[in-house]
């Protein structure tokens, strides 16, 4: 797959490549990869072996260019296509540590590899046609995963589970677009139906469902590879500080009694039950003179703006209205109305009170930051209105995939209203390949150069 001038320039080329494919530090093994037509005459050169064998670990020598020994382990010969890269490729499996790989690896550049770019590796393993783009970011997922769900399904990814659906659901789109186009072209054919008939209907319904369920799926994948951002927000003294902390399981931010102790927003990454978080302690949300807690509230209120789920967190021995509270919080002067799905009110110092008046209130949650108490609900209550709820099989997606299905379901939707609707079987034709294009994008068939080079340059050196 050959790609034309951009930013996959540097990826389409003749040369080979070299780098540390392991991260550096002490370790027992550090690997030394090189790609391309010349890897097999470089480490022939590099060990002074003359017969590797493919796929066979032999001892070896790294030698310097006056014969001096650099260091000694394993090599291990891969030839085109039959690698990774689909290239010649062969690695030097040596004393981990920060001096040796990199000795090793300046030998390979004196013998003329190149230092290979990040993610130049999966690059050129996509481009030879060794995997598709989806596999080839789970890849970088796998590597990142923060959690153990996250890295199972980025596996199920990398192994073309993901594919296969995102291949299965084209097939059918194809399907239906020829169908479509048959009906135009032959109205008058045997066994070509109309195309208000019960078939067509049928093959729509059926894309229409594996679309929707993809997408569930998607979200979820999305969901536990990059989490969610959460805001705490109040006025001084809610008792966000002590959330945040209980949420944390350690002291993570600074707890006083003296109203705007948080002056700046805090920002902290904690798993919950399998959901990744970013959760932000805001400073108190008032009126004040003082410039650098007047700034943290500036930044207060634009991290609410961006936040996937807020809690505005009240004292419930001073808050008798939690709701006109939040509203008049919100209040800005943009008068830009926060979206209520992305709240959640949460009333603190329960354990203040002989009885809670808001025990029964489905809208709101209580709890007791400094006992725990209320933890376990609001924990599931976030995971709900986030919309956290991954299957044993999930799979690891991204945000660019879940833009990509967005589209093909808006192309789907025009289909079927252009057929039931206007009767058009030519406009039905066209959102029925705008959402063939866009399905495809996702496993890269139709992906711009610089969204390639995006992706790859992402990625760690090596990979």
């Amino acid at each position: 797959m050959a790609l034309s001038s951009g930013a996959m320039d540097n990826f389409v080329n003749t040369s080979t490549i070299a780098a540390i494919a392991t991260a550096q530090g002490a370790a027992g093994v550090a690997i030394v990869r090189l790609s391309g037509p010349r890897a097999l005459a470089i480490a022939c050169e590099l060990s002074g072996k003359v017969d590797l064998q493919p796929r066979q670990a032999v001892y070896a020598r790294a030698l310097a260019s006056d014969g001096s020994l650099i260091d000694q382990g394993v090599l291990i010969y891969f030839k085109a296509p039959n690698s990774f890269t689909g290239e010649e490729v062969v690695e030097f499996q040596g004393h981990g540590g920060v001096q040796l790989p990199r000795l090793v690896l300046a030998r390979c550049f004196e013998l003329g590899a190149v230092q290979a770019g990040p993610g130049e590796f999966s690059a050129r393993a996509y481009l030879n046609n060794k995997m598709d783009l989806l596999q080839a970011e789970s890849i970088a997922d796998a590597i990142h995963a923060s959690s153990e769900a996250a890295a199972r399904g980025a596996v199920r990814s990398l192994s073309g589970e993901f594919s296969s659906r995102v291949d299965a659901l084209l097939a059918d789109l194809i399907h239906l677009r020829l169908y479509v186009e048959s009906s135009i072209d032959f109205p008058d054919e045997e066994g070509v139906e109309f195309l208000g008939d019960q078939q067509l209907s049928g093959l729509l319904g059926k894309v229409e469902v594996d679309l929707e369920s993809l997408a569930r799926a998607a979200k979820q994948g999305q969901l536990l590879r990059d989490g969610a951002n959460l805001v705490i927000a109040g006025l001084p003294n809610a008792g966000k500080s002590s959330l945040l902390n209980a949420l944390a399981g350690v002291d993570r931010a600074i707890v006083t009694s003296e109203a705007g102790t948080t002056r700046d927003v805090l920002t902290e990454h904690l798993l919950i039950d399998g959901l990744a978080l970013n959760v932000t302690d805001t400073a108190g949300l008032r009126d004040t003179d003082n410039l650098a807690e007047q700034i943290g509230i500036e930044r207060a209120r634009a991290a609410i703006q961006a936040a996937d789920l807020l809690l505005v967190v009240f004292d419930v021995t001073q808050i008798s209205d939690p709701f006109a509270h939040a509203q008049a919080l919100l209040q800005t002067d943009t008068e830009t109305e926060f979206d209520p799905s992305r709240l959640l009110l949460v009333a603190n110092k329960v354990d203040l009170l002989e009885t809670n008046p808001h025990n029964q209130d489905q809208n709101l949650l209580s709890i007791s930051a400094k006992h725990g108490a209320g933890l376990d609900r609001l924990k599931n209550a976030i995971h709900e209105r986030i919309g956290f709820d991954p299957q044993p099989d999930a799979l690891i997606a991204r945000t660019r995939h879940l833009d990509a299905l967005l589209r093909v379901s808006g192309f789907v939707e025009e289909a079927r209203t252009q057929l039931s609707i206007y009767a058009s079987g030519e406009l039905a034709a066209e959102s029925l390949r705008l959402a063939q294009e866009a399905l495809s994008e996702i496993t890269g068939e139709f992906t711009s150069d610089d969204l390639l080079g995006e992706i790859f340059g992402s990625f760690c050196i090596g990979k």
